[in-house]
């Protein structure tokens, strides 16, 4: 056993070349005094982290591109419809809010698709997510900071035109309660967007640690379904089945929403004849909204309790 030898004194051996020296430096372990802000903070944190990585801030400049450029043409074309309403002094807005994100929805596919793997795809890959689960918080805590800060993101992204809609309509001095009114409602039905569609974004991001397979999936999923389930809405409508339309829109994420702010929020519906469900078949439009939005919650958490082990 080395004897103990005072702190900084040289240890030499006999077989050492001149100018070697092996040196023992205390240099001392102190331990962490100040406050401890616990999980809440950590949560907090991890979401606006998150958030502000939705639209490329705090990254590099190219990823900044793709999600301004977004909002912005998000923006533009709501610009535009007030400016034509201003200019022909219409007595309404060419475009009900309720419509708006519906006649978006590529662009709004498009987004999610972008950045749903950005928010998990990394940590997956670099294995960095059980070093959050180290402490202080738990599955739960990483999964709803996710999942609240793509949703914020995408309701940021959908409520900013109506409310540029909105002001436009008040200056061109559009009737204040009609346009208060459809603007809330606007507000409800992308708010519900906002979830189901960063539900399904994440969960099937999650699936794999490769971006581009996640991107590419995340499209197919949104956009390839509300063109397969358009396609059998116009034959169905052209062999005059209008009573299947309805039950044939709960198989797109786009479709869904349409149904409910339809049946409930006094929108037109975007299926051809504008046919949309009435109460009852709004109800279980309400109902597999509400069981997607459950249902992706509840995917994530166990995929992420397998990653974290």
């Amino acid at each position: 056993m080395t004897a103990e030898r005072p702190t900084g004194t040289p240890v030499t051996t006999a077989g050492d070349r001149p100018g070697d020296q092996t040196r023992i430096h205390n240099i001392g372990y102190r331990g962490y005094d100040g406050p401890r802000l616990g999980r809440a903070y950590a949560r907090r944190s991890l979401y606006s982290q998150s958030l502000r990585g939705a639209f490329g801030l705090g990254r590099s400049t190219r990823s900044k591109v793709l999600p301004m450029l977004l909002f912005a043409v998000m923006c533009l074309v709501a610009a535009i419809l007030v400016a034509v309403t201003v200019t022909t002094k219409a007595k309404d807005l060419p475009v009900e809010y309720t419509r708006y994100a519906i006649i978006m929805q590529g662009l709004i596919s498009l987004y999610v698709a972008s950045q749903a793997p950005q928010s998990v795809s990394r940590d997956l890959r670099f294995k960095t997510v059980p070093l959050y689960f180290s402490r202080p918080i738990e599955t739960a805590d990483y999964v709803r900071a996710k999942y609240a800060a793509l949703a914020s993101a995408l309701f940021i992204l959908t409520a900013a035109p109506l409310l540029v809609l909105y002001v436009g309509a008040l200056l061109a001095k559009l009737d204040f309660a009609d346009q208060t009114k459809g603007f809330a409602e606007g507000l409800v039905s992308v708010a519900l967007l906002s979830l189901l569609f960063a539900g399904i974004g994440l969960v099937i991001a999650a699936v794999t640690p490769r971006r581009g397979f996640g991107i590419a999936a995340v499209i197919a999923v949104l956009v390839i379904s509300y063109g397969a389930v358009s396609t059998l809405e116009a034959i169905a409508d052209a062999q005059n089945n209008t009573a299947a339309i309805p039950w044939i829109g709960l198989f797109s994420p786009v479709t869904l929403i349409d149904g409910v702010q339809t049946a409930f929020l006094g929108a037109t519906s975007s299926a051809p004849g504008a046919v949309g469900p009435d109460n009852g078949q709004g109800a279980v439009y309400v109902l597999v909204v509400l069981g997607l939005i459950a249902a992706a919650y509840g995917l994530l958490l166990r995929r992420y309790k397998k990653v974290g082990l």
